[in-house]
């Protein structure tokens, strides 16, 4: 599929950074034919942050086909309004968008256990659209249960996950690195590939430093494989 889902372990993990560096190289270095979805979106981030940044030739509700006020669950800010999600016009929006785009990266909210629905969480999403899904997990203390149970929460539900990717939330040195998201050790307890580590970023909107971030990441596993061959530093 020429769609990769970005998730994390929680919020504020760095879902938008990998989201940004991924688009960043893609752009630069494969295609300006990319598409990027926010499915959902609760509060004021990201939809923006993706317009402003990229030259992606789709309109705000193309980005974000449901927007919500409240910066809370999706089921809840949709409650608070009286209205509820409906993810048959977000599938739409997708796949016509899938259709029309070399790449379309999907940035999730929350993490895999996330509700989407009042039955429906991030993982049943992934799951029910055959979404290849990468797991972002913030380097920070209880990073390694949260990174198995999001594994273990994936295998249960079917999600096809390439791999997890570290994320440097704040200044942390090589040493507290290893200490608080040890690779080996995220491996061997989920059995998936740790696919490169995002150092911290003071201006994650720098896009050069971004194509540099995504060059750095085992791109072969993340990106559709012929473009990556070809393509890769």
């Amino acid at each position: 599929m020429n769609a990769l889902l970005i998730t994390g372990t929680d919020t504020e993990t760095g879902k938008t950074v990998l989201t940004t560096a991924l688009a960043a190289y893609w752009q630069k270095f494969v295609s300006p034919n990319l598409g990027i979805m926010k499915p959902i979106q609760a509060g004021i981030g990201d939809r923006e942050l993706y317009s402003q940044l990229f030259a992606l030739n789709q309109s705000i509700d193309e980005i974000n086909p449901l927007y919500f006020d409240a910066p809370l669950a999706p089921p809840i800010a949709a409650a608070k309004v009286g209205r509820t999600i409906d993810l048959g016009l977000v599938w739409q929006k997708f796949q016509q968008l899938k259709s029309r785009r070399d790449w379309v990266l999907v940035e999730a909210l929350g993490g895999l256990g996330s509700p989407v629905t009042n039955e429906f969480t991030v993982a049943d999403l992934a799951a029910e659209w055959r979404l290849p899904t990468v797991l972002v997990v913030p380097v920070k203390l209880g990073a390694i249960s949260g990174a198995v149970a999001n594994v273990a929460l994936a295998r249960l539900i079917g999600v096809d996950l390439k791999g997890i990717i570290l994320n440097c939330v704040q200044p942390v040195s090589k040493a507290q690195i290893t200490d608080l998201t040890p690779v080996d050790l995220i491996q061997s307890l989920t059995n998936i590939p740790v696919l490169g580590c995002i150092p911290y970023l003071a201006n994650p909107t720098d896009l050069d430093k971004l194509v540099q971030v995504a060059a750095n990441l085992d791109l072969e596993r993340l990106m559709p494989l012929k473009l990556s061959k070809v393509n890769l530093k």
